[in-house]
């Protein structure tokens, strides 16, 4: 496997993100040893970014422009989906742009640091872990929470963390929160614990003020 015929399989199958198992996978005759040590070489050479542990980004020749934060949030730690702070941003259901990606994953709670910037993925139990779909975003497909998961994760990590919720400090956007189909939201929810079922009623009623 040459650097050149690493690229035009990468473009081919638009791959962007990828682990060295996707590389033997589509180079399934390569020696392994091979693999790791063309990996290596490459990075040195600046052809690929390490983004965490055998997660590498194509940046050599026919990458065209960086990878979106949000995708590369969804390949670097999975299975996952943007939510919370991000997605609420995303929605302009919160005024600040959030400082890092922050996901929802089924895995263990993880943050990571990498050139494209701060990665934070919250733990939740595989019942919770739905409300998400695939978005088109600046060419690739993204999962991120719909509006009402959005809402409802940020409401159940924010009082785990030990905070006490008042929706009227949280600077919620009044009008994006008329827009939540409350029902949808009252569903997942129930799917975490009544601190949040309460919390979700505050915000209904806030809306209503």
């Amino acid at each position: 496997m040459t650097y050149l015929q690493l690229c035009s399989v990468l473009h081919r199958n638009k791959v962007r993100l990828f682990t060295s198992a996707d590389i033997r996978n589509l180079f399934p005759d390569e020696n392994e040893k091979t693999v790791r040590n063309n990996l290596t070489r490459w990075l040195e050479k600046g052809y690929l970014v390490r983004l965490r542990r055998d997660v590498y980004e194509f940046v050599g020749q026919g990458a065209e422009g960086a990878a979106p934060d949000l995708y590369i949030a969804n390949k670097l730690y999975g299975p996952s989906y943007v939510s919370l702070e991000t997605a609420l941003s995303f929605y302009s259901m919160i005024p600040d742009i959030a400082a890092g990606i922050t996901s929802v994953t089924t895995r263990a709670t993880r943050t990571f640091k990498n050139r494209q910037g701060s990665f934070f993925y919250r733990t939740c139990r595989g019942a919770a872990f739905t409300g998400y779909y695939l978005l088109r975003y600046d060419g690739f497909k993204v999962c991120i929470a719909d509006k009402e998961k959005a809402l409802v994760d940020f409401l159940y990590y924010r009082m785990r963390s030990g905070h006490a919720f008042n929706v009227g400090e949280e600077r919620l956007n009044r009008t994006m929160l008329k827009k939540i189909n409350w029902r949808r939201a009252g569903y997942y929810a129930k799917l975490f614990n009544n601190k949040v079922i309460e919390a979700l009623k505050e915000c209904k009623e806030y809306t209503l003020c």
